[in-house]
């Protein structure tokens, strides 16, 4: 079974400014998947390319084995996406939104039915199906950018930023809602700026600076690059300075509290209450804290250095970039469609964005 989502040396430029520099990234059937990086690393750009909103400058792409370019149909049919911005037709019901969007992908009328009440069930908004998006609170319409996702069935399901500004209840109901899903067999491809809810969600995470992939680990993989920090309270403060074994990468002491990096807190911790008996120090307390991935996240991107800067590549280009709101640079053939996202409609009035990038892609083979 080929992976859910393959690329290799994929390359998205903007001018001169390379937005996605050979990226090449494997994403498992099945997994629960975390895209971690700063602002402007290339994460929506990503996302962008592989549902058809943005072509690929250079290298190869696929979800599921079908290319994102010549099986453009298949790949869109594959992918459920619930993007950032609000997006979604403000002159429709959203049981209406629900239906139209499952009728863009081939969808008979009834079914599609029947899959927008499951879906506004499932994520807890079915009381709302006859209301328009903009008399729905904000987390409403997050449940609801979901519900559309998850309206065609997907076998990938990408959430580009899914609980941005919405409160704690409903960031864990979401958690628990997309964690179900995993359970059940759908792949998830997640970005995120919240550490902590890629710790707790993502079999892997990929961390992407300057359109490269800096590292693709577990959670605990990554937390074990880190230091550890055994703090020790000493009963009484030291009138002289300690000196501590090889083991000690740094030490500060101040008044009777000691602090230690070391690299295995739970290894060391023995030998460094040894050496402190040994020399007439008695301790207190003793506390190790592993470092956090919050921690590894911004020493594995602080160093990475832009080739071009974005300043200087919008100079280039004589304006022709755009900057969306994660700071990540469009090209001018997703702009003109409306947006970073996909947009709804009625079949008569409002297209679709897959549908119009799909004629696009159609016309231009």
């Amino acid at each position: 079974m080929p992976p859910a989502i393959e690329t290799c040396d994929l390359v998205k430029e903007y001018g001169e400014l390379r937005a996605l520099q050979g990226l090449s990234l494997t994403v498992e059937e099945g997994e629960f998947f975390g895209l971690l990086g700063p602002n402007g690393a290339g994460k929506t750009t990503f996302i962008e390319t592989l549902v058809g909103l943005v072509r690929k400058t250079g290298g190869e792409a696929r979800v599921f084995g079908y290319d994102v370019e010549d099986d453009y149909r298949e790949v869109r049919d594959a992918i459920g996406l619930a993007p950032q911005e609000f997006n979604v037709d403000r002159f429709f019901p959203i049981r209406e939104v629900l239906m139209h969007k499952a009728g863009y992908h081939g969808i008979p009328k009834a079914e599609a039915a029947e899959r927008a009440d499951e879906v506004l069930k499932r994520v807890g908004i079915y009381d709302k199906r006859d209301e328009r998006f903009d008399w729905l609170s904000g987390g409403m319409k997050r449940r609801l950018l979901l519900a559309r996702a998850l309206v065609t069935d997907p076998d990938l399901l990408i959430l580009d930023e899914p609980t941005a500004g919405v409160d704690v209840q409903l960031r864990r109901d979401l958690w628990e809602l997309v964690t179900e899903l995993n359970e059940e067999g759908t792949t998830v491809l997640l970005t995120t700026h919240y550490i902590e809810e890629a710790e707790r969600l993502c079999d892997r995470v990929a961390i992407l600076n300057e359109g490269r992939t800096v590292t693709v680990a577990t959670p605990d993989e990554l937390k074990a690059r880190g230091t550890d920090t055994i703090d020790v309270r000493l009963d009484s403060a030291p009138a002289t300075a300690l000196t501590l074994g090889e083991y000690a990468l740094e030490s500060e002491l101040e008044d009777d509290r000691l602090r230690v990096r070391v690299d295995d807190g739970g290894a060391v911790a023995p030998e460094l209450l040894a050496e402190l008996r040994s020399t007439g120090h008695e301790v207190r307390d003793l506390e190790i804290s592993r470092a956090s991935l919050e921690e590894i996240f911004v020493d594995l991107t602080r160093s990475e250095d832009r080739t071009v800067t974005r300043s200087a590549a919008s100079d280039a280009a004589d304006g022709a970039d755009e900057v969306s709101g994660d700071d990540e640079p469009r090209a001018e053939e997703a702009r003109t469609d409306g947006g970073a996202a996909e947009r709804d409609g009625a079949d008569g009035g409002a297209a679709d964005r897959d549908s119009v990038d799909a004629e696009r892609a159609e016309g231009s083979r």
